[in-house]
Order: structure tokens, then C-alpha cells, then sequence
């Protein structure tokens, strides 16, 4: 375990590369010993820094819940990091590329809860009665840890890569249609990228949204009514880059829009 210095340490190093769009050296090539529950602390020192600052925490987002995005990174387990007010746009928004680092997007499924969701028995069947709607959602991408070689130690420290969301589309209550089945279609300058299908997070993307909250149980916390929870990406990432156009068509649930300058 690292101690309270160094976590604090590497958790400035993070802030100063979220503030300039840096990228520092991966963390596991300096502290080889670092473990999962340490990266968990580096992130939740830097969550505490940015409530304190005035952001307001509006989420959560969870990673590596698909074969495809394991297979993409290298890491064989899912993470979650946190998500604030200021990083969420709706369809149709112009985001400043420069604004973050190693710009990718992924395609998602954002769960709204209408009631609080608790570990360490959380199940589908727990989400789905507390999801008040699930709507279409792309993550944008903002890494800070150089990606040769990075494990989930350096990805959790980094806040699990999140920059930013799009929602869009056409919100859906659980029951009004087989979230297993919607599929999508991701588009940059109008040449498709991606496809998948939301089966592809764990086989339902509900049970992202359980092994969340039986995650944070172990770190004594909990989902709140009102938190929007990414469930994880069904397509590998897509880079983006300065002057890029992304469209992601949902199908029966619609389309996102979204600008890089």
C-alpha cells in the first residue's frame, strides 16, 4: 500500500494534468507495488479536491464492462471513476477538443435512478426497479497516464479516463424496451466506425450498474436517486481529432451529435 504522502502527491500530479492537458509517466512504472485499493485512494483524494473547489458530483462512470474494451486496453476488469456538472453536454454541443488528452469516444447507455442503489447484494433486478429512465450516451475520453503499458492501477488513479458525456436520443423507462438488444451505429465525418450492442456490457448493461454498487459498498458508499450512471461502452474507443464530426444512431432509441473543434 502507498502511503498518505505519495497518494496525496500523485493526486496533485493528476490535478496539474487535467488542468494543462498533460499526460504524466504511468504511476505502476514508478510505484510497481501500488495496488488497486491505492488507486481508489489517489482518485477519491482528487474527488475530494474538486467538490471542495465547487464541482458538484453528478454520477458515476464505469469501464471495461465489455470484452471489446478489454481487448482494446489490456485490462480484464471493470473500474468507475466520477462524473461532475461541468462535464456534461447534450446533443449538438461543440466541445473544445483541446480540452483534454488522447480524445476517444465510446458508445454507452446512461441509467438515471429514481432511488438510492446499495451493496453488497445489488442485483439487475435492484437496477432496473430504481432506473427511473435509461437514454443514450457517448463518453468522451481524457486520459492523463501515458497509455503504453498502463494496468487499472493507473487507469482508476486517473479517474477511469473520464473527460466528459453527450446525452441525447430518446429516453426509455427499463420495461418499454430489451435494453440488451439496442444497438448502435458510431460515425465520424460520416464514415462508420463502430458497431455493437449493449449485450456486449456484461451480457446486460444492468449488471454494470450492479457491480457498481456492490463496488462501492466495499469503499462504504453507495448510488444515490438522482445520479447518472454510464454503464460502460459497447464498441472499442474511436479517436477523435481536431475538426471531427461524431454521429452514434441508436436506432428506436435516436441519434447523438457532437463537434470537436
Amino acid at each position: 500500500m502507498l502511503d498518505a504522502a505519495t497518494i496525496a502527491a500523485i493526486a496533485d500530479e493528476l490535478a496539474e494534468a487535467d488542468r494543462t492537458h498533460g499526460v504524466i509517466p504511468r504511476i505502476t512504472a514508478r510505484y510497481p507495488d501500488a495496488t488497486v485499493e491505492d488507486s481508489y485512494a489517489i482518485q477519491g483524494v482528487w474527488r475530494d479536491r474538486m467538490i471542495a473547489d465547487g464541482r458538484r458530483l453528478v454520477g458515476r462512470k464505469i469501464g471495461l464492462t465489455s470484452k471489446a474494451m478489454q481487448q482494446a486496453t489490456g485490462i480484464t476488469e471493470p473500474d468507475y471513476g466520477v462524473m461532475f456538472d461541468d462535464t456534461v453536454w447534450q446533443s449538438g454541443a461543440v466541445i473544445p477538443h483541446s480540452a483534454f488528452s488522447n480524445v476517444r469516444i465510446e458508445v454507452e447507455l446512461a441509467f438515471v435512478l429514481n432511488a438510492p442503489l446499495e451493496g453488497p447484494h445489488c442485483s439487475v433486478f435492484d437496477v432496473l426497479r430504481a432506473t427511473e429512465y435509461v437514454t443514450p450516451a457517448l463518453e468522451v475520453l481524457n486520459s492523463h497516464i501515458e497509455l503504453e503499458g498502463r494496468t487499472i492501477v493507473d487507469t482508476i488513479s486517473d479517474n477511469a479516463a473520464y473527460g466528459g458525456m453527450v446525452l441525447g436520443g430518446i429516453p426509455m423507462r427499463p420495461d418499454q424496451i430489451d435494453l440488451r438488444w439496442v444497438s448502435a451505429l458510431l460515425y465520424r465525418n460520416e464514415t462508420i466506425e463502430e458497431t455493437g450492442v449493449a449485450a456486449g456490457v456484461l451480457n446486460h448493461p444492468a449488471t454494470g450498474v450492479a457491480w457498481l454498487a456492490n463496488k462501492m459498498h466495499q469503499h462504504g458508499d453507495r448510488l444515490e436517486a438522482g445520479e447518472i450512471i454510464l454503464a460502460g461502452s459497447f464498441t472499442r474507443p474511436m479517436w477523435v481529432s481536431p475538426g471531427d464530426t461524431v454521429l452514434c444512431d441508436y436506432g428506436p432509441m435516436g441519434t447523438i451529435t457532437c463537434r470537436f473543434p
